[in-house]
Formats: C-alpha cells, sequence, structure tokens
C-alpha cells in the first residue's frame, strides 16, 4: 500500500473541532492517532473534540499533561487519551500498558516520538502546526494504512 497524505488549513478552533468530529465516528477499537506538533498546536484540543464526539454523554475532558493516561468508555470501546512528553524512553510507555490498548481500544497519543519503536505502523499521523496567523492552524495527515486512506476521503471541516 502506498502512502497518503491529506492536508487542511485550519482558520480557528471551531474548524479544528469540525474536523475532530469528522473523524471520530470513522474511528473504532485498535485505532491508533498519532498526534505531532510543538507545544501549543492543538494537539490536546483536537484529542478533547474527538472523545466528546465519541462519549455516549458530554464530560469533562482534561488533559493528560500529568497523569500521562486518560481513559473513557465509548460505545463498544475504550478511548485512551495519551500525552507522553514527561516520558524519557519507550520502556516508561510499555509500562502504560500501551500494546494491549493499541489493539483494544481507540487510542490518541500526544508526543509519539517517546514511543519509540513501540509506535504501531499501522496508524494515523496527524501533525499541526501553527501559522503566522494566531488562532490558524495547519494540519497534515498521512498514513500507510489503507483503511486509514479511506477515512482521510472522507474527512471534512
Amino acid at each position: 500500500m502506498n502512502s497518503c497524505t491529506r492536508d487542511f488549513l485550519l482558520s480557528s478552533p471551531a474548524d479544528t473541532a469540525r474536523l475532530a468530529r469528522s473523524l471520530a465516528p470513522l474511528l473504532s477499537a485498535g485505532d491508533v492517532v498519532l498526534l505531532e506538533g510543538p507545544i501549543g498546536a492543538g494537539k490536546s484540543y483536537f484529542a478533547r473534540c474527538l472523545i466528546l464526539a465519541l462519549l455516549p454523554r458530554p464530560e469533562d475532558i482534561p488533559s493528560p499533561t500529568f497523569t500521562l493516561v486518560q481513559t473513557y468508555e465509548a460505545s463498544g470501546f475504550d478511548i485512551w487519551h495519551c500525552d507522553l512528553y514527561r516520558l524519557t524512553s519507550p520502556f516508561e510507555a510499555q509500562e502504560l500498558g500501551l500494546e494491549d490498548a493499541f489493539e483494544n481500544s481507540v487510542c490518541l497519543v500526544e508526543w509519539p516520538d517517546r514511543l519509540g519503536d513501540l509506535a504501531p505502523r499501522d496508524s494515523l499521523t496527524l501533525s499541526l502546526s501553527m501559522t503566522e496567523i494566531p488562532e490558524q492552524r495547519s494540519a497534515r495527515f498521512h498514513t500507510s494504512t489503507a483503511r486509514f486512506c479511506k477515512y482521510l476521503e472522507q474527512l471534512n471541516v
């Protein structure tokens, strides 16, 4: 399978939320979304919007910056939201039980570079970056997985 990429220019946080809500219903247990980008690029905001779209009822979605992992129960699967910024080695990520979560849950992983070789090859990467306009973000999805390529065709803002 060839890799595929899809770019979006998000003019506001509302666009970011729409993109997250567009992806959410396509995801199922075993899907991993790797969220890349500098501090302040919107990784946590994107994850929060996606999680809210998957939950049966609204609830508080705190950032997992200090807890490392927050879990939620969606209809038919769990959601793991991971912020690995404070980890120093892939071994620490392994201790969190991420390998099992990658197989059985929808996983949203911020700072996936901390995973090293634990990063699943069968994943969807979203790279967020800031632009010269304060509220605007550039979003690039990339994958080498056929089902995620199909997901990318269905996304809209």
